[in-house]
C-alpha cells in the first residue's frame, strides 16, 4: 500500500542510505531489507535479473516497508511501466545526458496528465481495488532519479534536473570515469573537475543529490554525506558476499600459520 510508504518530502529532505541488488533471487532482497536499509535498488541494467524477478523482489522489498527502486539501463517506456505497475516506488535511470532524455523518462514514469504512461490493473494498483488511490500517489510521490555517468550529462546537469519530475540525479563514479578515458580513476585530475562541476550544480539547485559508493568502505559513506550527499548507495549484494568471505577467510589463515 502506498499509504505505507515514507512521502517524497521525507525522502527528499533526509539522509536515506540504500543499497543495490544484482543477485536474481527474492532471498537477497529479504536478507538486505533485514539489516536497515531504508532502500533497495534492483538493477536491471547490469545483471540478469528479468523482469519477473523484479516484481518479486519488488514485492518483497515492499512488503519489509522499505522503499523499493528498479535501475533501467534502456529508457524503455514499457519497461518502465511494467515495473512501476509491479509496485516500484520510483525508477533510477541510467546514462541520462539529455533534458529531453529525462523529460521522456518522467513521462513514462507519470500517468496523465503529468506523463503518457498507459493504465493498467495490476499489483501497484491493489489488482485494481486501489486504482484511484494508486493514480494520485504515483503522480505526487513516486520518484524520478536521473543517473549521471557521462561527460556529456555534467555538462548538461542543471537542464536536465529543471526538467519537471525530476527529482534528483545519481553518480555512477565508474561510468562517468570511463567517460573521461580514466576508468576506475576517481582521483584523477578529471574525474575531480568533474565531480567538482557537479557539487557546484547541486548546490545552487534544490535536487536530491544522490552518489553510489561501491565499495563497501564506511568511510567513503561518511565523506560523502559530510560533502552534502543525502540519497547513498552502500555496497553491491555480491560485494558484501565476497569482502565479508575474505575478511574470515584472512583472519583464519593468520591464526592458522605456525607460530
Amino acid at each position: 500500500m502506498p499509504s505505507r510508504r515514507p512521502s517524497k518530502r521525507e525522502i527528499l529532505e533526509s539522509f536515506s542510505l540504500g543499497s543495490w541488488i544484482t543477485i536474481p533471487h527474492p532471498s537477497v532482497a529479504e536478507v538486505l531489507g533485514r539489516t536497515g536499509f531504508d532502500w533497495l535498488t534492483v538493477d536491471l541494467e547490469h545483471s540478469p535479473i528479468t523482469l519477473e524477478t523484479a516484481a518479486e523482489m519488488i514485492r518483497v522489498t515492499d512488503l519489509m516497508g522499505l522503499r523499493a527502486f528498479v535501475r533501467v539501463g534502456s529508457h524503455d517506456a514499457n519497461v518502465i511501466k511494467r515495473v512501476m505497475d509491479a509496485g516500484a516506488h520510483g525508477i533510477i535511470a541510467s546514462t541520462v545526458n539529455t533534458p529531453q532524455q529525462a523529460a521522456a523518462i518522467v513521462s513514462s514514469v507519470k500517468y496523465p496528465p503529468k506523463g503518457t504512461r498507459g493504465v493498467g490493473l495490476s499489483r501497484a494498483q491493489g489488482y485494481a481495488e486501489e486504482f484511484d488511490i494508486h493514480y494520485r500517489w504515483l503522480n505526487e510521490e513516486s520518484l524520478v532519479i536521473v543517473q549521471i555517468e557521462h561527460i556529456d550529462a555534467v555538462r548538461n546537469l542543471e537542464p536536465i534536473l529543471a526538467v519537471p519530475g525530476v527529482d534528483g540525479f545519481f553518480i555512477g563514479p565508474y561510468d562517468l570515469s570511463a567517460s573521461l578515458g580514466v576508468p576506475g580513476q576517481f582521483q584523477h585530475p578529471k574525474m575531480l573537475e568533474a565531480i567538482a562541476e557537479v557539487d557546484r550544480v547541486r548546490k545552487k539547485v534544490q535536487t536530491l543529490a544522490g552518489i553510489h559508493v561501491v565499495q563497501t568502505h564506511p568511510d567513503e559513506v561518511r565523506k560523502r554525506l559530510d560533502e552534502g550527499y543525502r540519497f547513498i548507495a552502500y555496497g553491491l549484494d555480491f560485494l558484501f558476499l565476497a569482502n565479508k568471505a575474505r575478511e574470515g577467510l584472512k583472519i583464519i589463515r593468520e591464526s592458522a600459520k605456525p607460530q
